[in-house]
């Protein structure tokens, strides 16, 4: 064993099958992915507990016999930590905190992504969020921390009073004071997120003057979307083969195949049972999916649960309220498909998508096919009308036809006449000028 698996910490992993669930992921395929997220954390799983229940234990989330194995488990690994696959309500984590005993952390698979998230988080504006995040997840389960200063206050102490002046409920009054200086911390965070989200409102305002459209890339974490986003612009971003590698949305520049330009933007990967409090922590940065103009919906197409990562992605968007813009469907890593390229996954919703299209991102396989995808979507977008500019603003023509799709131009007393396709988003901008 080398140094660095001595210092990694070790967990016993704990998955519960509901009886009468009709889970994304098996219990199996969900917990294989509970033990990459604790890979990716830096944690070692040193066992595995699972079981079937008819309901969830009210107290400790598994029955009293389930408790005594993971008891037992711990003892024979020397493990320190439990993680559990669901997120655990604040009564079980604290029943089974008082079982376990205090030198055992009890955590679930919400504060696993949370720590991943605060590892990665390489920007302030990442940083403010997760942030949030945490404290949003911990206010509710603010209790084991402080329970030597409950015991300080001797004979029960706490709303009894047998601990005398001055030492009345000392835990419960920490606890509080604790409480509210979290509470006064998520007011601030909350306000310096509004400043951000003001701050990308103005970034948007100016990219809709010049009218280059937005092309948003979402997927299950590890999908490849940082690496197509490299493959696509060039951009030097951040690459791993480990989930949420990169948290902080990236936008570059790319060239479509008419020579029109188009933004793309890498965002935060999906995952299913997504904790809601990241979800609306990140909500300034998921806007930049909200304002695209087409969505890049990017699938691993080699991965065994490639159709569940995608229904988690279109969950993920309904709960985000996208609007309904068109969607291409990018089924990445093809190049180590081993199936005919015939007979590609089949998502029930396959009716949803402008197209559907098979890349690799790492080996150059597809992109122009995928770039001439987007700007047919785009067309698609696109509504005709008819503008007439005057000639001293030459600059507005040549803007239309960097931006637009032109498809009649004529000289005229009043000015140009332009027959063209306007983006939704440029028709306010041009209305002065309609005919």
């Amino acid at each position: 064993m080398n140094q660095l698996q001595f210092e990694q910490e070790q967990a016993i992993a704990v998955g519960v099958n509901l009886k009468g669930s009709r889970p994304l992921l098996s219990m199996e395929d969900s917990l294989s992915e509970l033990k990459l997220l604790a890979d990716t954390a830096g944690m070692a799983v040193v066992g595995q507990i699972t079981q079937n229940v008819g309901k969830i234990d009210a107290a400790t989330f598994v029955g009293s016999g389930k408790v005594e194995e993971i008891k037992d488990a711990l003892l024979g690994t020397g493990a320190k930590t439990v993680r559990f696959d669901d997120e655990l309500s604040p009564r079980h984590q604290r029943e089974l905190e008082e079982v376990f005993g205090e030198e055992v952390k009890v955590l679930d698979r919400s504060a696993l992504i949370l720590d991943i998230f605060a590892q990665h988080a390489k920007t302030r504006e990442g940083a403010l969020q997760v942030e949030l995040a945490q404290y949003e997840y911990r206010l509710p389960r603010l209790t084991r921390m402080w329970t030597h200063l409950a015991r300080q206050a001797g004979g029960g102490g706490g709303r009894s009073g047998n601990g005398g002046v001055g030492l009345r409920g000392p835990g419960e009054t920490q606890l509080e004071v604790d409480r509210r200086d979290i509470r006064r911390r998520i007011s601030k965070l909350k306000e310096d997120l509004e400043h951000v989200r003001e701050h990308r409102s103005r970034h948007r305002t100016q990219r809709e003057r010049t009218g280059v459209p937005l092309v948003a890339l979402v997927g299950y974490t590890n999908a490849g979307k940082s690496t197509l986003l490299r493959a696509l612009t060039g951009a030097d971003v951040y690459i791993a083969n480990q989930l949420f590698a990169t948290l902080d949305p990236t936008t570059r520049r790319t060239d479509l195949p008419s020579g029109r330009q188009a933004l793309i933007t890498d965002t935060v990967g999906f995952i299913q049972k997504l904790p809601t409090t990241l979800i609306a922590a990140f909500q300034a940065t998921l806007e930049e999916i909200k304002d695209a103009d087409v969505i890049l919906v990017v699938a691993d197409v080699n991965h065994p649960n490639v159709l569940q990562h995608l229904e988690t992605v279109e969950d993920t968007l309904a709960e985000i309220d996208v609007p309904p813009v068109p969607r291409v469907l990018v089924w990445n890593k093809v190049d180590q498909w081993k199936g005919d390229k015939a007979e590609l996954p089949k998502p029930e919703n396959a009716a949803d998508y402008v197209a559907q299209v098979a890349v690799s991102a790492t080996q150059n396989i597809g992109l122009e096919k995928l770039l001439g995808a987007v700007e047919t979507a785009l067309k698609a977008a696109l509504q005709k009308t008819k503008l007439l500019i005057p000639y001293e603003r030459g600059d507005l023509v040549s803007l239309l036809h960097e931006t637009a799709s032109v498809e009649k131009q004529e000289h005229t007393e009043g000015g140009v006449l332009l027959t063209l396709k306007l983006p939704q988003d440029m028709h306010e901008r041009f209305k002065a000028y309609r005919v």
